[in-house]
């Protein structure tokens, strides 16, 4: 499994990268190696490999791989149960790290996480 990257606090000036942005760019993904043909093409959940729809998916956002000389963009999706439980455990990581989050609830990434872990529910 690929080392997630600790999603930094935000502040609430308005930017091209969103705090759902950060946080589903921090979880961490299977291996590319290890999925199948559906889970890389995002038609399955890269974790689980349920079937998705638009309805139960969540586009995890473009991630990059190494292959040979260059890189190829990959577009992972997973299912919304899949993601909130993920984001749940990131909140654990954030949360202690985050001023913010120890002062008040207004943090932008811990804001997020509640909303994709409501979502997964």
């Amino acid at each position: 499994m690929a080392e997630p990257t600790q999603p930094a606090c935000m502040d609430d000036s308005p930017t091209t990268t969103t705090a759902r942005d950060h946080v589903l760019a921090a979880l961490p993904l299977p291996a590319l190696d290890g999925l199948t043909e559906a889970q890389v093409r995002g038609v399955t959940c890269v974790w689980d490999g349920i079937f998705l729809t638009p309805a139960t998916a969540i586009s995890l956002g473009p991630r990059k791989k190494k292959w040979l000389d260059g890189t190829y963009d990959w577009f992972p999706r997973g299912c919304k149960r899949c993601v909130g439980r993920r984001a749940y455990r990131l909140l654990f990581d954030h949360a202690p790290a985050c001023e913010r989050c120890q002062k008040t609830s207004t943090c932008p990434v811990a804001v997020e996480v509640h909303r994709l872990i409501r979502e997964g529910c």
